[in-house]
C-alpha cells in the first residue's frame, strides 16, 4: 500500500506504479465509489492515442514556407 497527502485543494497524486499498473495517463477519467467505510478509484476511460511524436502539436504565427523552397538561394553571391 502506497501513502500520499492531500493538498489544501482537496487533490491528491497518483503514486506512478498505481498509474502506469491501471493505465491512468493525462486525459483518463476516473470515478470514485463510496464503499462502507472506504472510497474506491475506478478508472472509467482512458485516452485511445498516445502522441509518440511531438510533430504538428506547436503552431506557427509565421507563414509556411514551401517543401521546395530552396534555402541555398538565401546566399548571396559576393
Amino acid at each position: 500500500m502506497e501513502t500520499t497527502s492531500v493538498t489544501s485543494k482537496g487533490q491528491v497524486t497518483i503514486p506512478l506504479k498505481i498509474r502506469q499498473r491501471l493505465g491512468i495517463r493525462k486525459g483518463s477519467k476516473v470515478s470514485f465509489v463510496l464503499s462502507d467505510n472506504h472510497v474506491e478509484l475506478r478508472v472509467s476511460k482512458t485516452p485511445e492515442t498516445v502522441a509518440t511524436s511531438g510533430f504538428g502539436m506547436l503552431k506557427s504565427k509565421r507563414k509556411a514556407v514551401p517543401a521546395d523552397f530552396d534555402v541555398a538561394s538565401l546566399l548571396s553571391k559576393s
